[in-house]
């Protein structure tokens, strides 16, 4: 019988692991990135496409679900994994960063949140026994406990406020997912450590969570807008004391450097919607940095975007195509486009996964760096 919610390590090089996480709907191998599937798709993506980029698992929004089409009538039409046709894991925020967003339409209380649907206006409340239950009707595989996303800057009054506040919630979420019997027997759930900058707000929050008990922690409130150098050094000091024989999620991260910096820093999992979003900006990822198909120097270059990828875009179409697309404004520019950068962020963790094993991360990580920041600018 499959387990409902396994990690095992299978090697380490520094602080750096790699993995596997083992649930009831397959294997999530660690390091890991989650394409984002905001509201029940990953947008310009068939999910058998996603899949064969080599993502195991995917992200689903509790804020934008409950709202449209509504978490009962997922579950009334046979859960979320049927409704978009995923049949692998899938991890739902619990709406605390939507809802940090929405600074005009809500009100915060000790209940929850009571805020304003940005589709028609109507006042409602997700508290964490709500969250808890919306994740549950979409059959979530990872749950995330209800939190408040501390905003950046922010004081420390501020951010040890909105910490406890989230350390209570936490407990209430931990409370209602047990209650939820059948969906906690097979599902997962993570807390989340919150504390902004400051360092003994952080080890607070953790020893708070690790009192409460869950199968992962993830790092909420980075990526914020606070800058990577500061996001390295809050991870610098949080690493250290979180738990090491649980996966640990950097929520919201993030571009490839980040992403290569928090994995030598300890990190197993990460999400972004920088992949999909750029996808449909005109902006793609190769191993000489990002660069813009928008650009006039794509447009007689009958290359691939990235020489050896394995994506549709790469195998069957030239730069000079993408970039017509991309400036006609046809959808099928964005969908391979969102199809490359995907398999982009896929084949770094794999080269991340495997540099782990080997034992040569620091080595692939320099070489990436260097490498990224050198730009694509190869003759035609």
């Amino acid at each position: 019988m499959k387990p409902r919610f396994q990690f095992d390590i299978h090697a380490t090089d520094g602080a750096a692991r790699t993995g596997v996480i083992q649930m009831k709907r397959g294997e999530i191998r660690t390091p890991a990135f989650m394409p984002v599937g905001t509201a029940g798709t990953v947008k310009a993506m068939l999910p058998e496409n996603v899949r064969s980029t080599g993502a195991d698992i995917l992200l689903g929004n509790t804020y934008h679900l409950m709202l449209r089409p509504t978490a009962e009538r997922v579950d009334h039409l046979g859960g979320l994994h049927k409704f978009m046709n995923w049949d692998r894991p899938i991890l739902t925020d619990s709406g605390g960063f939507q809802v940090m967003s929405l600074t005009q339409l809500r009100k915060m209380s000790e209940e929850g949140v009571t805020f304003q649907s940005h589709l028609d206006g109507r006042k409602i409340l997700l508290s964490p026994e709500r969250s808890m239950e919306i994740q549950r009707l979409l059959g979530s595989d990872i749950v995330m406990c209800f939190d408040e996303c501390t905003p950046f800057p922010a004081t420390y009054d501020e951010a040890k406020k909105s910490m406890e506040l989230s350390m209570r919630w936490a407990k209430r979420s931990r409370d209602g997912f047990d209650s939820g019997a059948d969906h906690a027997a097979r599902s997962a759930l993570f807390g989340i450590v919150q504390g902004s900058v400051y360092d003994d707000l952080r080890f607070r929050s953790i020893d708070a969570l690790q009192e409460v008990g869950f199968d992962g922690y993830a790092v909420g409130g980075l990526a914020v807008g606070e800058g990577q150098e500061t996001m390295f050094k809050v991870l610098d000091f949080t690493m250290p004391r979180m738990p090491k024989e649980t996966p640990r999620y950097l929520m919201g991260v993030g571009k490839p450097d980040d992403i290569v910096g928090a994995v030598e820093r300890g990190i197993d999992m990460f999400d972004c919607v920088m992949p999909t979003r750029s996808g449909r900006t005109g902006q793609g990822f190769t191993w000489g940095g990002a660069i813009n198909m928008k650009n006039a120097r794509h447009k007689d270059d009958p290359r691939p975007i990235v020489e050896g990828c394995a994506c549709a875009a790469c195998k069957n179409y030239s730069r000079a195509y993408v970039h017509h697309l991309i400036r006609a404004g046809e959808i099928l520019g964005a969908m391979l486009l969102t199809w490359h950068n995907l398999q982009f962020y896929q084949d770094l963790m794999a080269n991340l996964r495997a540099a782990i094993a080997e034992g040569k991360l620091t080595e692939y990580a320099n070489k990436f760096r260097t490498d990224y920041v050198s730009g694509d600018i190869d003759p035609i």
